[in-house]
């Protein structure tokens, strides 16, 4: 959890794919295809990320993933305007430590450049 004061519509402007830096170290463009999807590498490889506006924020998903990696940035709950959350989901019950330590990785990083962002107060609009 973040503690911040914002809004959903905040978090649906401020993150997009032309400051994917913001959002992470670990996820570097490729391509914009249109305002929903960009093609990107990770480490774990290059995928389809899916941004989808959702209730309170933000749903992120690799589309091609084999995990089906996907996480949301939402204002808390209850719509409190003072945190943002930031969950992760994965289809599988059990991995291995390794993979597992790289998703806290991912988040952390995550975690820490959005508070960046959200201290710096930088929005960029989407102009697709």
């Amino acid at each position: 959890m973040i503690e911040v004061k914002t809004e959903e519509s905040e978090i649906q402007k401020r993150f997009n794919f032309h400051n994917l830096e913001s959002m992470s170290n670990e996820l570097f463009l490729l391509e914009i295809i249109d305002k929903n999807n960009a093609q990107i590498g990770s480490l774990w490889g290059e995928f389809t990320l899916q941004r989808t506006l959702i209730k309170g924020g933000l749903r992120f998903a690799l589309l091609e993933c084999p995990n089906a990696l996907a996480w949301t940035i939402t204002i808390g709950y209850d719509n409190d305007e003072g945190s943002v959350m930031i969950h992760s989901t994965i289809n599988r019950k059990e991995k291995n430590q390794e993979f597992i330590d790289e998703i806290d990785e991912f988040l952390d990083d995550h975690s820490e450049l959005l508070k960046k962002s959200f201290d710096e107060k930088k929005v960029v609009i989407n102009k697709l």
